[in-house]
């Protein structure tokens, strides 16, 4: 009986994720924002930019602290909400990004500026940034604190990226919205 239990676990298991896509498209699936987009989606505008290497990584993720920054596999496969989308980042200028949410409701809001463009982040060099900015230490946030509410339209915000330094994590002093110091 253990062993029939077992099968049908792992068969589960191999069919849950035989749904989930390669990891350069999960997430993807109607994530971009659109020409004219009506929601519902955030925008965010990007403050504090250390530099303009690499890319940055928008990820939109449900508002429980259980299911905030899990593998994408493990959402994906399980049904759950997540968006992400990547960007380069433009030589100049302002910056900003737009996520496509997949209905109305609450979400948790990630932005990461990927520097090494490796598709993860490194506490060493790499900038992060969270909905609603709160004060970073060296552990996530709760997910309530970096969640918002999208209605049916597009809501505009502004995540301030922050990079360690010394012993902490902060944004870095005297930059601008470009990230031009």
């Amino acid at each position: 009986m253990k062993y029939v239990i077992a099968l049908t676990l792992m068969s589960m298991s191999v069919s849950a994720h035989a749904n989930v896509p390669p990891k350069a498209e999960r997430g993807r699936h109607g994530a971009d924002c659109r020409a004219a987009e009506t929601g519902p989606a955030v925008h965010v505008n990007v403050v504090g930019l250390k530099d303009r290497k690499g890319k940055l990584i928008l990820e939109l993720y449900p508002d429980n602290d259980a299911d905030f920054l899990q593998s994408d596999k493990i959402l994906i496969a399980a049904g759950k909400p997540f968006r992400r989308v990547p960007m380069a980042l433009p030589n100049t200028g302002p910056v900003s990004i737009c996520i496509r949410a997949p209905s109305p409701g609450r979400y948790a809001l990630v932005l990461l500026h990927d520097r090494d463009d490796n598709g993860k982040f490194g506490l060493a060099g790499d900038g992060v940034g969270f909905a609603n900015n709160p004060k970073l230490g060296f552990r996530k946030p709760k997910a309530t604190t970096v969640s918002l509410s999208l209605g049916s339209g597009v809501r505009s915000i502004s995540i301030t990226i922050n990079y360690r330094q010394g012993i902490g994590v902060g944004p870095i002093k005297n930059q601008t919205a470009g990230g031009q110091p």
